[in-house]
C-alpha cells in the first residue's frame, strides 16, 4: 500500500510505471520466443507477404492474453493503450516500451536483427501495396473499392455493365452458382469493351459456388393459377388483372408482365377478336368473364375485374361465337385450358414440430393430420449433400433459410435424421425446397471444392483476376485450390478466403499463413452464413476480429452481404443500411449484390464511402476540422452541416 506523503502521487506513479515495464517487456519477451517456435510456418511465405506473416505472428502472440488492465495502466500514464497496434504490432510496443524506460529512467535495450520490426509507415504501405495489386489502384478519393455481383441480364446489357464502371465499380463479381460459361464469357467482354470506352480499369472476380448444403425438392403442389385486380383503400378496381393467352406460353411468352399465361388451343385462338367476351367457371365453381382488348400474332391480352382461379382444363366460351353458331358447334366457341405449372408446396413449421431430414432426395411432403389435428405422418425433405449425416451428432443446433427457421438435431437414424424445431415465431414460418442448411457445431468433412467448382476453375483461372474460395474452413482448403490452379498453369488468380463458417472463422490465422505462399491474397466477410453459424448477436464482434487480424496480415478485406440491400432491390435503403455501408470504410473492398436499382446502389455508396474517408481510417478517428465545432454562441463561425 503506498504511503500518504506529500510526495504520495510520485511513488504511487513510480510504481504503475514499473508495473507496466515489466509486463509489457515479458509480453515482448514472449512475442520473440513465440515467431521463432513458428519458423515452419514462414518458410513457405511469398517474400511479398514474409514480414507481414511475421508481423500476424507477433500480433497472434499479443493477443493471446487479456490486455485490458494493462492497456488502462498504459492509458492512466498518457501512453498508447496498444489499440491500433495491428499493421506494426512489434513497432507499436517497442516505442510504449522506449518511453517506460525513459520514465523510469533507464536505458532503453538495443534491439536484434532476429527482432527486426516493421514501423508504422512501412505497416500501413504493405496494407496499401496489397490491396493494389489484388483490387486494382484506388480511384481519386476513395481508397476503398466496390465490388458489384452481376445480375444475368449483365450477359446480355452493355449499357449496365458501362454505367456501373462509370459510377465507380473496381470490381466486377460473377457468381459461378448461376449462369454459365457463355454467360460469363459475355459479361467479361462488356467490361473489357466499357474499360476501353471509359478509360478505367476493373478486377474480374469469379466466385465458386463451394458445397452449399440445401433442402431437397417437395412434392409439386396443385397446378392452379390464381389472378385478381388491384383494388384501392375502398375495394374498387384501380387496375385489372392481365390474362395472356397463347398457344405456347414459354415459346410466346407475354410482351410485358402478365397476371397469369393461359394455353389454348392455336385453331381456337386465332378466331379472337377485340371487344369479344370470354366467361368460364372457375376452380371454386365461380361464374367469371374476360374480355379480349388486345390481339397480336404471338398471342391474345385479356382483362378481369375479379379474382379468379384457373385449372388445366378449365373451359373458356367464346359468347359471341355461340351465339352466332349455336351449341351444335362446340369447337367454335369454346376451349379448354392446356397443362399449368404445379404450384409451389411448402413445410409449414412453428415451434414444437417435428421435421424428418432424408438422405435421399425423394420429394419431401409437408405434415399431414387427422380429422382433429392430430399428427400423422411429420413434414420430410431430403439433403443435397446427405454424407454430412455422419458428422452430425444428437443435441447439435440445425438452422435452415439462412437462419429464418432453428431446431436442434434430436435423433440420428440410418437414413434419417429427427430435428426438432425450437426457434418460437408469432406465426408458423414456411419451409422451401433449395433452402440452405447450417450446421454450426457439427464438424462437417467436406472437400472446399465441388465437382461443379473443379470443372469451372478451368475458366475462372483463364478469365479472372481473383477466385473466391467459398467456405473456407482450414488451410488444407486453401492449399487444395492452390494446387489445382497451379495445374492449370498460365496466370494464377489470386485467392480471397469467404469466410462464412465458425470453422472458417476459427482457422483463419492458419489459412491467412497458407494463402500468403501466393503473391497476393485477400479476406471476404461473408456476413450472411457466418451470422446463422456464429450467431446474430455475435456477427458484430467476430466481423471485428476478421479486420483486426487481416490488418495485422496486411491482408485487404472485403466487407459482404446485404449491403444497401434495400436500396439496390427496392430503391430506398433503410437508415440501419446507411450506418451499415459506412462502416465498410473499415475495410478495403465493399461488395453489392445484385438488384433493379443496383445503379443507383453503386452511386450512394461511393459518395457514402469518399464522405467517409476524411473520418474513419480502420480503427483510427480522422479529426479532421469540425463545422459543428465553430456553433457556440459568440464565436464568428457559424456550424454548418458536415
Amino acid at each position: 500500500m503506498t504511503r500518504k506523503t506529500s510526495t504520495g502521487s510520485t511513488h504511487s506513479g513510480e510504481s504503475e510505471i514499473a508495473l507496466a515495464l515489466a509486463e509489457l517487456a515479458a509480453i515482448r519477451a514472449d512475442m520473440v520466443s513465440d515467431l521463432a517456435l513458428s519458423q515452419p510456418h514462414l518458410e513457405r511465405i511469398h517474400p511479398n507477404y514474409l514480414h507481414s506473416a511475421r508481423n500476424l505472428l507477433h500480433y497472434l502472440s499479443l493477443r493471446r492474453r487479456d490486455l485490458r488492465p494493462l492497456q488502462l495502466r498504459l492509458a492512466a500514464l498518457g501512453l498508447s493503450s496498444l489499440g491500433r497496434a495491428e499493421a506494426h504490432v512489434l513497432a507499436t510496443v517497442d516505442e510504449v516500451l522506449s518511453v517506460l524506460n525513459r520514465l523510469d529512467q533507464r536505458a532503453c535495450p538495443a534491439v536484434g536483427k532476429e527482432t527486426e520490426v516493421i514501423d508504422f509507415s512501412h505497416g500501413e504501405r504493405l496494407l496499401a501495396d496489397h490491396t493494389n495489386a489484388l483490387l486494382g489502384e484506388a480511384d481519386a478519393g476513395r481508397k476503398v473499392r466496390i465490388m458489384v455481383t452481376m445480375p444475368s441480364e449483365a450477359a446480355d446489357d452493355y449499357l449496365l455493365v458501362h454505367t456501373l464502371l462509370q459510377q465507380g465499380m473496381d470490381c466486377m463479381r460473377i457468381n459461378c452458382a448461376h449462369d454459365d460459361t457463355t454467360a460469363w464469357a459475355r459479361m467479361i467482354a462488356h467490361l473489357r469493351q466499357a474499360e476501353q470506352s471509359l478509360g478505367r480499369s476493373c478486377r474480374v472476380v469469379m466466385d465458386l459456388a463451394g458445397p452449399k448444403l440445401r433442402t431437397g425438392p417437395l412434392e409439386p403442389g396443385p397446378a392452379v393459377v390464381r389472378i385478381h385486380p388491384v383494388r384501392d383503400v375502398y375495394g374498387r378496381v384501380s387496375a385489372p388483372a392481365r390474362v395472356w393467352l397463347s398457344a405456347d406460353p414459354v415459346l410466346y411468352a407475354p410482351p410485358t408482365p402478365a397476371s397469369a399465361c393461359l394455353p389454348v388451343s392455336a385453331a381456337w385462338l386465332a378466331q379472337l377478336q377485340v371487344g369479344e367476351g370470354l366467361s368460364f367457371i372457375d376452380a371454386r365453381g365461380a361464374k367469371r368473364g374476360l374480355k379480349i382488348v388486345d390481339v397480336t400474332a404471338d398471342g391474345c391480352w385479356a382483362e378481369t375485374g375479379k379474382t379468379a382461379y384457373f385449372v388445366p382444363g378449365t373451359v373458356l366460351l367464346r359468347e359471341q361465337a355461340r351465339s352466332r353458331h349455336g351449341k351444335d358447334q362446340p369447337d367454335m366457341h369454346e376451349c379448354s385450358i392446356g397443362d399449368l405449372p404445379a404450384g409451389e408446396t411448402v413445410i409449414s413449421l412453428q415451434q414444437g414440430d417435428l421435421l424428418i431430414l432424408t438422405r435421399d432426395l425423394e420429394p419431401g411432403r409437408a405434415a399431414t393430420y387427422d380429422s382433429v389435428g392430430h399428427l400423422l405422418t411429420p413434414a420430410t425433405i431430403g439433403c443435397s449433400i446427405p454424407q454430412v449425416f455422419d458428422d452430425v451428432q444428437a443435441g447439435q443446433p440445425i438452422w435452415f433459410d439462412d437462419g429464418k427457421i432453428g431446431g436442434v438435431v434430436e435423433k440420428i437414424e440410418a437414413e434419417r435424421v429427427r430435428v426438432r424445431i425450437t426457434q418460437d415465431h408469432l406465426n408458423p414460418v414456411k419451409l422451401r425446397a433449395d433452402k440452405g442448411i447450417n450446421l454450426p457445431e457439427s464438424k462437417l468433412q467436406l472437400a472446399a471444392m465441388s465437382d461443379k467448382d473443379i470443372e469451372d476453375l478451368a475458366f475462372v483461372a483463364q478469365h479472372a483476376d481473383i477466385v473466391e474460395l467459398s467456405f473456407a474452413n482450414c488451410g488444407q482448403d486453401v492449399e487444395a485450390l492452390q494446387q489445382r490452379l497451379q495445374a492449370l498453369g498460365g496466370n494464377q488468380p489470386a485467392i480471397v478466403l469467404k469466410i462464412e463458417t465458425r470453422r472458417g472463422f476459427e482457422n483463419l490465422p492458419d489459412m491467412l499463413l497458407t494463402a500468403m505462399r501466393a503473391p497476393s491474397c485477400g479476406v471476404m466477410i461473408a456476413r450472411g452464413d457466418l451470422a446463422v453459424e456464429c450467431g446474430f448477436e455475435r456477427l458484430a464482434e467476430v466481423q471485428e476480429e476478421i479486420l483486426w487480424i487481416c490488418e495485422a496480415a496486411h491482408v485487404p478485406v472485403i466487407w459482404a452481404t446485404q449491403v444497401l440491400e434495400t436500396l439496390a432491390r427496392e430503391g430506398q435503403p433503410s437508415r440501419a443500411e446507411i450506418t451499415d455501408a459506412a462502416m465498410g470504410r473499415r475495410a478495403e473492398c465493399v461488395m453489392l449484390n445484385k438488384g433493379p436499382y443496383i445503379v443507383s446502389a453503386v452511386r450512394v455508396l461511393d459518395d457514402i464511402l469518399r464522405r467517409m474517408q476524411a473520418h474513419q481510417a480502420k480503427k483510427s478517428a480522422m479529426l479532421r476540422e469540425l463545422h459543428l465545432a465553430h456553433g457556440l454562441p459568440g464565436l464568428d463561425t457559424a456550424a454548418g452541416f458536415d
